[in-house]
């Protein structure tokens, strides 16, 4: 069975990142852990993937004349890495639809509540957080699920709930769904690549 070539798309800390490619590299997931790349070039995930030896590229769309050759430039950078599959982790842009045709059920992202609640444009990090905790709601969890052309409407592929007490802040909130995250992203992809979730 042939490995998957995972590209990771990251803005910020990259903590779902080191997650999975440690994960990667300890064999629990078969899979290669073949490129990161940021539109911030400041990125703190850069550092984590100095240091556990992944390829990594900062291209943004400020970098080019205009959107259709920023699009052909990534394009070109996942197919010169021969990417399978493309997992978001704290990627803060919209992923352009020719990578998402190009990529059709090929691309992953991991939403910080229990869609379908909370979510859509605008709702992200701290935003999804703070918006649970003013609700009351008793559980709040992550969700695994598909890219489509609609911020958190592709498939859901795996949930996990946690439940939320009347002492936790948003904060607290963030932190418990972050471990349900790093947990339920390795789950998934480690069962995409055995053939256990179809993305077909």
């Amino acid at each position: 069975m042939k490995k998957i070539n995972i590209a990771f798309f990251a803005s910020h800390g990259g903590s779902n990142f080191q997650s999975i490619v440690e994960n990667i590299q300890s064999g629990n997931i078969y899979a290669n852990a073949s490129l990161l790349i940021s539109n911030n070039s400041d990125c703190y995930a850069f550092e984590r993937a100095k240091s556990l030896g992944v390829p990594f590229k900062h291209i943004s769309s400020a970098q080019f004349e205009d959107s259709l050759e920023f699009q052909n430039a990534l394009l070109a950078l996942l197919d010169a890495y021969k990417i399978d599959l493309i997992v978001l982790a704290g990627y803060m842009r919209k992923i352009p639809q020719s990578i998402i045709q190009k990529y059709k059920n090929r691309i992953l992202n991991i939403h910080p509540a229990l869609l379908p609640k909370y979510g859509g444009q605008g709702m992200y990090g701290m935003f999804v957080h703070k918006a649970v905790h003013e609700s009351g709601d008793a559980v709040s969890g992550a969700t695994v699920h598909i890219v489509s052309e609609e911020y958190d409407e592709g498939r859901i592929l795996k949930q996990e709930s946690v439940a939320i007490d009347s002492e936790d802040t948003p904060e607290s909130i963030a932190e418990k769904v972050l471990a349900i995250e790093h947990k339920i992203y390795s789950v998934t992809i480690k069962e995409i690549a055995e053939g256990k979730i179809k993305l077909d």
